[in-house]
């Protein structure tokens, strides 16, 4: 069984399973919009009770495929099947699925309670279980305070976590959820996010979520899609998309990297494990990683501004893994500094550091020439 990378947080990985079904699958699925080709041959299984994110730039494809999904479009070719069922003709009614838009959709002269209630009494569910569930979804996104008011009295932020609320109540097999968060403050969706997650794991349910957020994909995904132009570029856990990106299109769209275009020069695997040097236009790289290239190939070395250590003193080595430069500037976030280093070459190149003490005053400030020298297993090579 396949290991994962890096930390997760359950223990769930059905995908690593070779006997595991799919919940849903996605067969060779293409969807045109006249000439325009929204989603491209795409096959992709998701597991039940899985919390799935399909992440990408506006117009990859990954709303189109959710919405394929509840039914509210159809394929041009290929198949979408749920429980090893093909919903080929099933209208979004009778889809045991659960779609949470961007807009709210609230009905506006009904009370919170009353939007949340709705689909229960639809349902024909006993009036006791309908109030007990509408109180644990006004105790779940923290409206308990507001459930007499209409969507008018509430702000935007509010309005979509009744929303939220309401498609959660029916508690379907799949929940699907377009951009949900997008609404509320930051440290209220962060609070939100973790709270998804725990009704989620809860509940037993299945979530795909479609985000162009990254950091919300990371916090909430047990797996992510990172969708471009309609294609599938990499499906992997967080960790695995962040530490081990399958391209250059994947390690610049999630999170801040440092990427600098290369020749593999060699490669040394006698411990087992290669060692690749890289010369990335004079800079000398060696990199401890597996690696398919050969000697010749263009490549590119890929390492996180985390990662890079920056200093007033020049490192013992200085021939690989070392950089100098000038601070040319510096972002305080808080809890960590982004150093942008102007090269020796005139390149720019990332650094960042945690603000472990309680500083006013940096040791490394903007004019400082500094050292920037990373371990051999910090960074990696993307041959494409």
């Amino acid at each position: 069984m396949a290991k994962s990378l890096g930390p997760v947080k359950r223990k769930f990985s059905p995908w690593t399973d070779p006997d595991a079904v799919p919940f849903i699958r996605f067969e060779n699925v293409t969807k045109r919009f006249g000439d325009f080709v929204a989603v491209d041959n795409l096959t992709l299984d998701i597991y039940e009770r899985e919390f799935f994110s399909l992440l990408g730039p506006s117009g990859c494809g990954k709303t189109t495929l959710m919405r394929m999904l509840a039914g509210f479009e159809q394929p041009t070719s290929g198949r979408i099947l749920l429980q090893g069922k093909d919903l080929s003709g099933t209208p979004p009614y009778k889809r045991p699925t659960n779609m949470m838009f961007q807009s709210y959709a609230l009905f506006p002269h009904m009370t919170v309670e009353k939007n949340i209630a709705f689909g229960l009494e639809q349902d024909n569910l006993a009036r006791g279980e309908i109030d007990a569930r509408v109180a644990e979804m006004l105790k779940l996104v923290k409206l308990d305070q507001f459930a007499k008011r209409k969507p008018n009295q509430l702000s935007g932020g509010q309005r979509q976590r009744v929303a939220l609320a309401r498609s959660l109540a029916k508690r379907p097999k799949v929940l699907l959820l377009d951009e949900p968060l997008g609404a509320l403050d930051r440290k209220l969706r962060e609070e939100t996010q973790f709270e998804l997650m725990d009704i989620q794991t809860k509940l037993g349910l299945t979530f795909l979520i479609v985000t162009h957020d990254q950091e919300e994909a990371m916090t909430v995904s047990d797996r992510i899609a990172v969708m471009d132009k309609g294609i599938l570029v990499q499906v992997a856990t967080p960790a695995e998309i962040y530490e081990a990106p399958n391209c250059r299109y994947v390690a610049d769209f999630i999170g801040d990297i440092n990427i600098l275009e290369g020749k593999l020069l060699s490669r040394d695997d006698a411990a087992g494990r290669d060692t690749v040097k890289v010369d990335c236009e004079g800079i000398s790289v060696a990199v401890e990683q597996s690696c398919a290239a050969t000697p010749g190939d263009a490549v590119a070395f890929a390492i996180r501004p985390e990662k890079v250590r920056i200093s007033l003193d020049q490192p013992v080595d200085i021939s690989t893994n070392a950089l100098h430069g000038e601070v040319w500037d510096i972002g305080y976030l808080g809890d960590f500094s982004v150093f942008i280093v102007k090269l020796d070459d005139g390149r720019m190149f990332r650094a960042a550091q945690a603000n472990v003490a309680r500083l006013v005053d940096r040791p490394i400030t903007f004019g400082d020439m500094v050292w920037l020298s990373w371990s051999a297993d910090a960074g990696l090579v993307l041959t494409r």
